[in-house]
């Protein structure tokens, strides 16, 4: 059996989806049906940068979304392969969620462009710039950083708690927490005192998958109503259940949900292979396959953004 995942946020880069474009008339196909869902020329932000803009976070969104679909569609364009054939689940990472659920075509690609673009607008707007962060665990368990998190909300000077939680379940040896950015810091600067080898601030302008992000939760709540989801052509494994889902009025709920819950990608990943998933297929990315590959070592991983590696994966599929 076979899932296609979908990366999140941190995998856009200047020159995403340029050679693919260059290449395919399938792949500009899509870069303009988000330009024009948008009304902005994000593919030349895409294409040129300057990095800090394709970097915030209501461009950096719907590009990543735009690049795999890209790829998508380039598949089934021109080397005739079929989702539905071809798979039996599809999965991504927070953002990457609304790419899965529009390569099962429950979105189209222009709603889900502007889905993602307010969803980024509405994550910025939720916590002032500063009084968030989010800081990533490197060689922690799922375990010892809610350990971490719960000590670290604490503010031993007032004895007043703030937020401070697990934002990203990745995989055996990374977590990410989020929360307020004095319980980062001390989270970070606790990490030895929980057996953690390092913690590490993210260069991110507000705290994701937190309770914080309560506001931007009800903004999506609205763009989901007013947009609804359809029908998945396979089921989703969503990241705040690590369950299939397919229900679209589930799909809703947990959307809306996953704006302050946790990204359960590990336990997806082990979920997926527990119902049978042997080969996992990145589109529009590298950043998956190594946390799938930690999470369920028996997996096969195949990552691809390039036509070299389009035409590859078609052969084998």
């Amino acid at each position: 059996m076979r899932a296609f995942v979908f990366p999140g946020q941190g995998s856009q880069k200047v020159g995403m989806g340029t050679d693919l474009a260059a290449a395919s008339a399938a792949a500009r196909e899509v870069f303009e049906e988000v330009n024009d869902a948008l009304g902005q020329d994000l593919a030349k932000i895409m294409a040129e940068g300057p990095e800090e803009t394709l970097t915030l976070t209501e461009n950096a969104q719907p590009a990543i979304m735009a690049n795999a679909m890209a790829v998508l569609r380039v598949l089934g364009r021109e080397f005739g392969v079929s989702l539905a054939e071809k798979g039996e689940y599809v999965a991504g990472h927070s953002l990457g969620e609304y790419t899965a659920l529009c390569a099962a075509r429950s979105f189209s690609v222009a709603d889900t462009a502007r889905l993602l673009k307010l969803r980024g607008q509405a994550m910025q707007a939720a916590v002032p710039v500063g009084v968030g962060a989010m800081c990533a665990l490197l060689g922690a368990d799922i375990d010892k950083a809610a350990k971490l998190a719960e000590a670290a909300a604490t503010d031993p000077a007032t004895g007043a708690k703030e937020v401070c939680t697990v934002a990203n379940d990745n995989d055996p040896t990374q977590v990410v927490l989020s929360g307020h950015a004095a319980a980062i810091d001390r989270a970070i600067a606790m990490v030895k005192d929980f057996e953690i080898k390092r913690g590490v601030r993210l260069p991110v302008s507000a705290p994701f998958h937190c309770p914080l992000m309560g506001p931007a939760a009800e903004a999506m709540d609205k763009a989901l109503t007013a947009t609804p989801p359809g029908v998945p052509i396979l089921p989703v494994f969503a990241n705040v259940t690590a369950q299939p889902v397919a229900d679209p009025e589930q799909i809703h709920r947990l959307l809306v949900e996953q704006v302050t819950g946790r990204v359960r990608w590990r336990e997806s990943a082990i979920g997926m292979g527990e119902v049978g998933v042997t080969h996992f297929v990145e589109l529009g990315g590298k950043v998956l396959g190594p946390m799938i590959k930690r999470s369920f070592p028996d997996a096969t991983v195949t990552s691809v953004v390039s036509m070299e590696e389009i035409e590859a994966l078609a052969k084998e599929l």
